[in-house]
């Protein structure tokens, strides 16, 4: 049996590093040291290697005195913790725009902290030089990082386990590593693409002697179809399910839930329509060509090939709802794929309203989002019914009040007061300014004045998104289809929802107008209301409409409820795509900025 190299001429002449713990290698002073081009795409290398957050469990306690490139890229602990590193890089969605969720950015909510850059999102300043959402070089950073691992991991050398049983163990896992590493890479250029359209393809290590002066940007077919191969690879070199051991990596399922959601965006309106991009010189950047009806039939396939998959491994909509955004997020059923932060109450401490000691309101849901809701008969809701006024959130869908805290609810062992003058009203300071309060991935259990924590998770795929894509797409592309309304239907009555079943006999207008409304409602605060109105091209008027919210007042026992604007957005065509990084593009010449900025 051949064994791996212990050698790998690529890596000879790096630096060595003193004088560290492996409990805490942030805190190691290299011998020699090395000078690193923060440009576009160059990641510091070097420190690549070390970047193992949260990886101490798998390391040795010891002292290690000399510690090279060489151990750390041919040491089965070490290459581990170099794959774990790689998973910390995934973005949560809980506070990374400035500390507030992405929804403060969609008509979804008001963040109520002023301090915040998520702001200048919804009073459109923002650009190419400055962005709130500015993750350009960190993506590059990731996929240096993993590009980093993907030259050195056949160099793991294992010749120090004899045993031929944890030897091919120990090699079944390294070949494995490959395809994580890949499609988490796979899933940082959707990411870019999702934000800029095209963008350059990295797919080999960068060093200190590239030239980036002249980086281009691929075509979006390109970086499309090196995504949708990619999430192919992953889903044949990566097993459906982990023991318990390893739950948390990514699955086959996970690459054709991103398949799945890669090809959706594809066959959507933005990357078909160009006419919003004032005569855009490059369109082959942010637009396909070719049969659009193709695009919506290749994306209902990779949906429902995602679909059964899944649930052939076991896979099913949970039975409770709010479960699913709590501290077990990780084990239940529905969840594809999360991304598992460490326990805490920052989540907490930010979004519960300033009426509970350490709360701080922070996202604050809309009345746009509210009104959404339907009633609990199927029928929408008006503030034209005088019976839907005088108790406005009653007999309404169930996850209204899994997802939102509403004056007069029962939250975290007290009844919310949200109307004027009482303990999470307004004038009180940092109060919402909606009259709503956060509940979806809100650990209410937390006693934040003892500084008490709990696990987050914050979810990437879930199997009801899968049901709402197949039907979107089929919906597109063969209307009347009987399995649309089927798939939306699940969702609707998943135990403990049970609304009632979308009518017989929607036109496809009327059936595209449903599954909105249920993506809307189903995925509030996941991170894809921003992106959906976009890829639609509805966000004019959707973020450029007045964010409302409701006045409350009580008289004695009753309470009267009026609409309020809270902030009149502004939303401009250019803004359907991020503008590209302007101190990217003084280093990286060949990059073209995207269209109207």
């Amino acid at each position: 049996m051949k064994r791996l190299s212990r050698y790998n001429p690529t890596l000879s002449g790096l630096p060595t590093l003193t004088g560290c713990r492996t409990s805490d290698l942030s805190g190691c002073e290299a011998a020699d040291r090395v000078s690193f081009l923060q440009t576009l795409l160059l990641f510091p290398v070097f420190f690549s290697l070390f970047s193992l957050v949260s990886c101490k469990d798998y390391l040795e306690p010891e002292i290690i005195t000399a510690l090279t490139v060489r151990q750390v890229t041919e040491q089965y602990s070490y290459s581990r913790g170099r794959v774990a590193s790689i998973y910390s890089d995934l973005q949560s969605g809980f506070t990374n725009i400035d500390g507030a969720m992405m929804a403060n950015a969609s008509d979804e909510a008001e963040f109520t902290l002023e301090t915040s850059s998520v702001h200048n999102f919804n009073r459109g300043s923002w650009n190419q030089f400055s962005n709130p959402d500015d993750v350009w070089s960190a993506y590059y950073r990731n996929i240096q990082k993993i590009n980093q691992f993907l030259v050195s991991c056949d160099n793991i050398d294992l010749d120090m386990y004899p045993d031929e049983s944890v030897y091919e163990t120990y090699l079944a896992e390294i070949e494995r590593w490959k395809f994580e590493v890949r499609l988490i890479r796979a899933y940082h250029y959707f990411e870019l693409v999702k934000r800029f359209g095209g963008v350059p393809l990295i797919k080999d290590v960068t060093g200190l002697d590239d030239d980036f002066n002249s980086v281009p940007r691929n075509p979006l077919n390109e970086c499309i179809q090196y995504i949708v191969d990619e999430c192919d690879a992953a889903s044949e070199g990566l097993p459906p399910t982990y023991i318990a051991a390893d739950l948390g990596r990514v699955t086959s399922v996970a690459a054709l839930a991103l398949k799945s959601r890669v090809l959706l965006y594809t066959a959507s309106e933005l990357f078909n329509n160009t006419d919003w991009t004032g005569g855009y010189a490059h369109p082959e950047l942010i637009s396909l060509t070719g049969d659009r009806q193709a695009r919506w039939q290749t994306a209902a396939n990779a949906a429902k090939a995602a679909i059964d998959l899944a649930e052939a491994n076991g896979c099913a909509l949970g039975t409770n709802y709010g479960d699913l955004f709590g501290p077990n997020t990780h084990t239940n059923s529905e969840v594809i794929f999360c991304r598992r932060n460490a326990a805490s109450n920052t989540f907490e401490t930010t979004n519960v309203s300033v009426g509970f000691d350490r709360g701080n309101s922070g996202t604050a849901p809309s009345q746009n989002l509210v009104d959404a809701y339907e009633m609990s008969d199927g029928n929408g809701f008006s503030w034209n019914n005088p019976a839907h006024v005088a108790d406005p959130y009653e007999n309404r869908d169930p996850r209204l009040a899994m997802t939102i805290v509403a004056n007069n609810s029962a939250f975290k062992g007290r009844t919310v007061e949200c109307w004027e003058g009482g303990r999470d009203g307004l004038p009180i300071v940092r109060a919402s300014k909606t009259g709503y309060y956060l509940k979806k991935y809100i650990d209410e259990n937390l006693n934040l004045v003892t500084g008490q924590t709990s696990a987050h998770s914050w979810v990437i795929f879930r199997l009801a998104e899968l049901y709402l894509n197949y039907a979107e797409a089929l919906n597109e592309v063969d209307a009347g289809n009987s399995d649309i309304k089927i798939y939306v239907d699940k969702v609707r009555q998943r135990v403990g929802i049970n609304m009632p079943v979308l009518p017989a006999g929607l036109n496809q207008s009327q059936m595209r107008e449903r599954i909105y409304r249920e993506r809307r409602v189903e995925l509030a605060f996941e991170d894809h209301r921003f992106w959906d109105v976009r890829r639609w091209m509805t966000a004019s008027p959707a973020l450029s409409a007045p964010l409302k919210g409701v006045k409350i007042t009580r008289t004695n026992d009753m309470f009267n409820y009026n609409i309020i604007d809270v902030e009149q957005r502004v939303f401009l065509p250019k803004m359907y795509l991020y503008p590209i990084p302007q101190n990217e593009i003084y280093v990286a010449k060949g990059l073209i900025q995207n269209p109207l900025w």
